[in-house]
Parts: C-alpha cells; structure tokens; sequence
C-alpha cells in the first residue's frame, strides 16, 4: 500500500544537523534564530554555539565564565549590554591593553600602576557636548578601559634621552585631551592624545576630516617654516585610525621591538639588516625618529640612533675586549 511520505520540515529535522548549521551563523543570526520557533530558540541558546561569539567579541575566557556562573549565552548579552556599540572594535583594543600590561607590569611596574581606570560612558558624552564632536568610537572603547595615565612617571607612549634633549609622552586623560581640543586655524577639530611636559610634543587625532587630513588620522604636527601663513602646518602621520595606531604601537613594544632601559620604552626601530659581525663582535644600529626635531618645509628629518655591540658567547676570554673610541 503506498503511503504518502511526510513533508519534512524543520521540526523533523535531526538535531546534530541544525547545530552544526547554527555554529557557522554570527551573534545577529543567531539571535534572529531564537525568535523563529520554539524549537530554533531551544537549540539557539546551546551552550557551546556561545564560546566562539564570547572570545571572539569580548575575549571571555573558560576561567571568567566559571567565575560569573553564567551561560554563555548570558555571558555574551550582558557584555553586549555594556559595550554593545564597541562590539567592531573591543575585541583589538582589550587584547592590546591585555598584552601591553602583562609585557610591562615584570619590566616598568610603576607605568602600569599609573594607568586610570576606565572613563564612564557619561564622561565621555560629556567630552563629546564640551568639544562639539563625536568621540571615535575605538577612542571611546580604550578609554572606557583605562582613561590614559597619572602624569607622575615615564610616558607609556615612549621616552627618548640624548644628552641636551629628553622627551617622554604621557598618554592623557580624556579630560586633559578635551582642554586640549583645538578649533585654530591649522589643527581644527584635532584632539591630543599624548603629551610631553619636556617638549611640548603632542600626537593628535582629527575627529573630523578639515584642513587636508582624514578623519581618525593620528599625527605628529609640526610648522609649515617656509608657508606665509604662521598657522599652516605640516603632518608625520602616525596611524589612520585609533586602533592602526594604539595597537600598532603595543604590538612594537609586546614583540621586544623597543628596548626597555631604566624602566622606559624607547622607540627605536631595528632594522634586521642592519646588523655586522665581525669573527666573535656583532654590531647591530637602530633608530628613532624625533619629529619635535624635524620639519617637512624645509625637509629635515631629525634621527637618533643606537648602537649595540655584542661579543659572542663561545668566544675565549683571550679575544675580550672593550670599546676604546668612537666617532
């Protein structure tokens, strides 16, 4: 007897099969899911289809969801609900912030200490009426983080010492940047973030595109010497946004990429090439470009450089030596 085949439908569908296509969905979907049937939510608020979206958006480990005693499902709403706007940026900047304190707090513990903790999201609405401008929303994710540093030791964003020069940058507070806020002719629209009580010496973010630059850019500015205008100035852009250059920045330091001397980061850049031996002695040259220093009209570009010699470890204590002159 010939019987009509059921039609199949997604109540008759295997479970094993509809996780398995949940599991390549995003948070959005799979939220969209819990609202389709009974039956999709059950399996949308499967525990381990939550593990992926957890630390890929919020880094929330195994160790922090058996602290909170939540699901994951939970876990990841209740992030959402605090910093749900940052969710393209979160994830870059806290991994930054992670890896920067956990490099430093062993090397420079007392630049660790004197970061702040992270701004309220009121605050930093306040910022936006003081200055009239919208806040970058990866600006605002790393200050809800730490809101930059006490002004009281080494600048976490590098130091750099000759012997009639000393530079060292302080990344500031939102309060301090939005007193710092410039509408002049030159730097319009344009926040400090970092700041030398040496030098002077400011790295800047436009927070709206004017005068030639891009909005989000990160710069170093300095006088335009040969425009006829006293307020023209000229750019070393340092990162096109703020993510390209907070975490550019850490990931230099994080690698072993700047050396560490007298509990400060000094940001000289080695180059691999640059590097001769000589039977048991190695000398390897880095640099760092000082832009307080340096000027694009006229073009003169101001470097300071560091020389390393090193004599290998199997060479025989007859072939010591010491350096005696340099020029």
């Amino acid at each position: 007897m010939d019987t009509e085949s059921a039609p199949l439908t997604l109540e008759s569908l295997p479970t094993d099969p509809l996780v398995l296509i949940l599991s390549f969905l995003d948070y959005r979907d799979l939220i969209n899911c819990c609202y389709v049937s009974r039956r999709l939510s059950q399996l949308s608020s499967h525990d381990p289809l939550w593990r992926r979206h957890c630390k890929k958006y919020w880094l929330i480990s195994e160790e922090e969801k058996t602290q909170k005693n939540q699901c994951r499902k939970s876990l990841f709403i209740d992030t959402y609900s605090d910093v749900g706007r940052y969710i393209d940026h979160y994830a870059a900047i806290k991994k930054a912030w992670d890896d920067l304190k956990k490099y430093l707090e062993p090397r420079c513990p007392r630049m660790v200490l004197s970061l702040k903790e992270g701004a309220r999201e009121e605050d930093l609405d306040a910022v936006e009426a003081q200055i009239g401008c919208k806040l970058p929303d990866d600006y605002r994710c790393s200050y809800g983080i730490h809101n930059g540093q006490k002004l009281v030791v080494p600048g976490l964003l590098g130091s750099m010492a000759l012997p009639n020069h000393y530079h060292s940058e302080d990344l500031l507070d939102v309060d301090t940047a939005a007193g710092g806020f410039q509408q002049r002719q030159g730097l319009k629209y344009c926040l400090p973030l970092t700041s030398c009580i040496h030098t002077g010496l400011s790295q800047y973010i436009a927070v709206e595109a004017a005068e030639g630059r891009n909005k989000n850019e990160v710069f170093y500015q300095c006088p335009d010497q040969v425009a006829r205008n006293p307020a023209a100035i000229d750019m070393f852009i340092i990162g096109a946004t703020f993510t390209d250059w907070f975490t550019s920045y850490v990931n230099s330091v994080v690698s072993g990429g700047f050396p560490i001397i007298r509990d400060q980061i000094f940001r000289y850049v080695h180059d691999p090439e640059c590097v001769a031996t000589t039977g048991d002695i190695t000398v390897s040259v880095s640099t760092s470009f000082l832009p307080e220093l340096s000027s694009v009209h006229p073009p003169h570009y101001f470097f300071t450089y560091r020389i390393r010699i090193e004599m290998s470890k199997d060479a025989l204590p007859e072939k010591a030596c010491q350096l005696d002159s340099r020029y």
